[in-house]
């Protein structure tokens, strides 16, 4: 009985920091500029604020437009500067500093019991 106990504790904490680990995740495919890794995480419509453009785009055009996002702003790295969680969401504020400056950049993530699914992301001049 307390070895089923055990288990039942390391499982809860496995999946209780699950979101962080996909947080990280999502981070590093910023940091490396890599659209592709990155719409892993992408909702079937993702809201993607640009300093040209804002809009609802579906998994595949958003994965294409940040690809082209990516490739005129070469990600130099990402600092976060605060992150948290809300009942279901996470959020993450940082600067995204690339070879052509600066963008505050905002992510929301939905969390579900099996993935943290990637909803808005915006970089903002600053």
């Amino acid at each position: 009985m307390k070895t089923n106990f055990k288990y039942l504790v390391v499982l809860f904490f496995l999946f209780s920091f699950k979101g962080g680990r996909n947080l990280d995740s999502i981070i590093m495919s910023i940091e490396s500029g890599n659209s592709t890794r990155l719409s892993a995480f992408f909702d079937s419509n993702l809201e993607i604020s640009l300093p040209d453009k804002s809009n609802n785009y579906s998994k595949v055009q958003a994965e294409l437009i940040l690809k082209d996002f990516f490739k005129l702003h070469q990600v130099k790295r990402f600092e976060v500067l605060h992150s948290g969680d809300n009942v279901g969401a996470q959020y993450c504020i940082g600067n995204l500093y690339t070879r052509n400056g600066t963008f505050r950049t905002t992510l929301y993530i939905k969390q579900t019991a099996q993935k943290s699914i990637l909803q808005e992301i915006r970089f903002d001049v600053k």
